[in-house]
C-alpha cells in the first residue's frame, strides 16, 4: 500500500510508522498478566515504563480463561484481562494484544484447551471442527478487547493475527478466517502477523494487506533485508526480540549477555525500527501451566520460573540488562520503581511429613472410570495433574517384565502398595516378581507439561498404550483423576490428614509467621521432585535436578500472621523448607536463539 492510512492509531507509509499521523516507533515489552500476581500488575507495568518503553504486549491464553468446555470463560480476578489493559493505559502506555488462539509462549498446549485438542481435530486449520470453537471463544473475548481500542478511547493500538503460523502450517484460508474473526467482532486498530524471518515461515504465515512483523533473537539486519524485499512499503517491526531465553528441567539456566542483547537491540532500532522486548518481564509459570518442547520424541518440560533472563527479573528486580536496555532506548530521568522489592529474612523451617503419597491422593474424592483399558487424561476431562490407575492382574511365579508401552509422561508403579519403579518413554520396562497370586497394580501417571510448539501440540497424556505382563495385556482398570491444578485448602487438608505409614514420598507441611508480607524464595533441600502450595495456592513444580532450585513466592500470596506451605513429594522428602532472600535459577549458559 502507498497511501497514508488514517483510520487507526497506528499507520504506516513508505516504510515508516505513524501514531495519529506523527512519526512513531513502537518500543514495547512483553508482560503476561497470567504470569504475574494481579496485586503486582501495576508495579510491573511501571517498571516497563521505567525501562523506556511506550507499549506493553500480552498474549491471551484461552485455556487459562476456559479450562472446561462446559463452563463459560472467566474474566475475573487473575483472568481480568480488561483490568490489566486498563491499568496499562492508566500508566500512559499503549497495548498490543495477541489473542491467538494459539500463543506458544512456553505455556501449556500453546494456550489451546485440552478439551478441544483432545478431540483430535486439525488444530490451527480451517477445519470447522477447530474454527467453530475458536469462534465461540472469540465471541467472548474479542468484543472486550474491541471496547478497549484506541478508537474507543482505550490503550489497545494493535492486535496480532494468530501467532507465528508460518512455523506450523500454510493454511491461508485459516489465516484469513482468523483475521476476519477479529474484524467482524469489532477490531479496527492495526492488524499484523508475526513469524520467523525465513522465506519458509513468511510464506506460510503472512497475509496480503496485513502488516508483516518478525520474531528473532539475532541478525536483525538480515531480517530487515528480507522484509524489505518482500514488503518494501512496510516499516520494520520485530514483534518478539528474544533478549533472553527460557529453561527446561535438567538443563542449564539460559542467559544472554548484556552486550549481546543490547547490540542486537540497537541494530533493530536503527533506521526507525520498532521492537517488542520478549520478555521485558517474564514472571512465573504458576501452578501447572508451564509448557514443554519436544525434540526427536523427547519431552523437554519448561521450568516453573519464566525469568527468561529478562531486564526485569522474575521478582521485579532491575538487572544490569535493564539499565543497559534503558540506555539503548534513550530513556532518561528518575526511576519510579525501587531496584528491588522487600523480602522476608532467610529462615529454615521443619518440613513435617503428614501423609503417604497414595493415601493422600486417594483421600480427595474424584470420579472413577472403570474400563478394560486405562483412561487417558483427555477421556477423564483432565488437563493437568495426575491419574491413578489400578488393576488386579494375576502374576505367575517367577521373574516377569512389566511394560508400559506408551506412557505420557512419567509413571510411578506400585505393586501391593510398594514402589516397583519409575517408567517413562525412554525407560518403559520394569522387572516384576510373581508368586501366582493376584496383585494390586497401581500406576500413578504424571503430566509433565503439554507441548506448546510444533506438530506435537495437542498430544494426549496418560497410559496411551497397553500395559503388559510379558506378552499379556493387563485389562480391567480403575482410573481416578487427580486434578492438582484445581486443589485448594480443602483438598490439601484432606490429603495431609490421610495418615502416615512410613513411606518416603507424600504430603508434608511447614508453617511460619509473617509480620508484613514480602517476597520470598522457597527451596526444599533434600527433597527430590514434586509440587508446592502456599496458603492453598499451587506455586509450581520443583526438582532437585534444577536448574531452578528456588520457587518465587510473591508477597500477595502471604498473610500477616500464620502461613502454611504444603509439599507433595513424589520420591524422597527432605526435612527442611528454606526461605531465601535471593533466587537460585541454576548455573548459567549463554544462549542466543538463531534461525538457520
Amino acid at each position: 500500500m502507498t497511501e497514508l492510512r488514517t483510520t487507526h492509531a497506528l499507520t504506516w507509509h513508505a516504510g515508516r510508522l505513524y501514531r495519529h499521523g506523527v512519526p512513531h516507533r513502537i518500543l514495547s515489552g512483553a508482560l503476561h498478566y497470567f504470569r504475574v500476581h494481579p496485586g503486582l500488575w501495576r508495579d510491573r507495568i511501571r517498571r516497563l515504563a521505567d525501562l523506556g518503553l511506550n507499549t506493553v504486549d500480552t498474549y491471551v491464553p484461552w485455556n487459562f480463561h476456559q479450562p472446561r468446555e462446559d463452563e463459560a470463560p472467566r474474566f475475573d480476578g487473575w483472568r481480568d484481562v480488561e483490568r490489566f489493559i486498563r491499568t496499562v493505559g492508566e500508566e500512559g502506555l499503549d497495548v498490543v494484544v495477541r489473542p491467538g488462539p494459539y500463543i506458544c509462549a512456553e505455556w501449556s498446549n500453546g494456550g489451546l484447551p485440552s478439551w478441544l485438542t483432545g478431540r483430535d481435530v486439525a488444530v490451527r486449520s480451517s477445519d470447522p471442527a477447530f474454527t467453530s470453537p475458536v469462534g465461540g471463544w472469540f465471541d467472548e473475548l474479542v468484543p472486550r478487547l474491541a471496547a478497549l481500542q484506541a478508537c474507543e478511547g482505550g490503550p489497545v493500538v494493535a492486535v496480532q493475527v494468530e501467532n507465528e503460523f508460518g512455523s506450523f502450517g500454510d493454511d491461508q484460508a485459516y489465516l484469513r478466517w482468523n483475521r476476519r474473526a477479529l474484524t467482524t467482532r469489532g477490531i479496527r486498530e492495526l492488524l499484523f502477523t508475526a513469524d520467523g524471518p525465513t522465506e519458509l515461515m513468511l510464506d506460510g504465515g503472512t497475509l496480503p494487506g496485513t502488516l508483516t512483523a518478525v520474531t528473532l533473537g539475532s541478525r536483525p539486519e538480515a531480517a530487515r533485508r528480507l522484509l524489505a524485499a518482500r514488503r518494501p512499503d512496510e516499516p520494520f517491526l520485530v514483534a518478539e526480540f528474544w533478549n533472553g531465553w527460557f529453561d527446561h528441567w535438567g538443563e542449564r539456566h539460559h542467559v544472554r549477555s548484556v552486550q549481546s542483547a543490547v547490540g542486537a537491540l540497537r541494530d533493530i532500532l536503527a533506521d526507525g525500527g520498532s521492537v517488542s522486548v520478549y520478555m521485558a518481564h517474564g514472571g512465573t509459570n504458576f501452578g501447572l501451566w508451564a509448557g514443554a518442547n519436544e525434540v526427536d520424541g523427547r519431552l523437554q518440560p519448561v521450568v516453573t520460573s519464566y525469568d527468561s533472563d529478562a531486564p526485569i527479573a522474575e521478582d521485579g528486580s532491575l538487572t544490569a540488562k535493564f539499565f543497559a536496555v534503558r540506555e539503548a532506548l534513550g530513556a532518561h530521568g528518575p526511576l519510579r520503581s525501587p531496584a528491588r522489592l522487600p523480602t522476608l529474612p532467610p529462615a529454615r523451617l521443619p518440613l513435617v511429613h503428614r501423609a503417604d503419597l497414595l493415601a493422600g491422593l486417594r483421600s480427595v474424592p474424584a470420579p472413577i472410570t472403570t474400563a478394560p483399558r486405562p483412561a487417558s487424561f483427555e477421556q477423564l476431562g483432565l488437563d493437568a495433574g495426575m491419574v491413578l490407575h489400578t488393576a488386579h492382574p494375576r502374576v505367575p511365579p517367577g521373574e516377569h517384565r512389566l511394560v508400559l508401552t506408551d506412557v505420557r509422561d512419567r509413571a510411578l508403579v506400585f505393586v501391593d502398595g510398594a514402589l516397583l519403579g519409575v517408567a517413562d518413554p525412554a525407560s518403559c520396562e520394569l522387572p516384576l516378581c510373581g508368586t501366582g497370586d493376584v496383585v494390586r497394580l497401581e500406576v500413578l501417571v504424571e503430566n509433565l507439561g503439554r507441548v506448546n510448539y510444533g506438530p506435537g501440540i495437542g498430544r494426549h497424556k496418560g497410559l496411551l498404550g497397553p500395559v503388559l505382563v510379558d506378552r499379556r495385556i493387563v485389562q480391567g482398570w480403575d482410573s481416578m483423576p487427580v486434578a492438582l491444578q484445581e486443589w485448594g485448602s480443602g483438598e490439601l487438608s484432606r490429603a495431609v490428614a490421610a495418615g502416615l505409614a512410613g513411606a518416603q514420598a507424600g504430603f508434608a507441611v511447614a508453617e511460619f509467621q509473617v509480620g508484613t508480607p514480602a517476597d520470598t524464595f522457597l527451596s526444599l533441600p533434600g527433597s527430590v521432585r514434586g509440587l508446592v502450595w502456599v496458603n492453598g495456592f499451587l506455586l509450581g513444580r520443583y526438582r532437585e535436578t534444577g536448574p531452578q532450585l528456588t520457587l518465587y513466592c510473591p508477597a500477595p500470596l502471604l498473610h500477616a500472621g500464620a502461613n502454611t506451605v504444603t509439599v507433595l513429594e513424589l520420591e524422597r522428602l527432605g526435612g527442611t523448607l528454606a526461605l531465601r532472600d535471593r533466587p537460585e535459577l541454576g548455573p548459567p549458559q549463554e544462549y542466543v536463539e538463531e534461525f538457520d
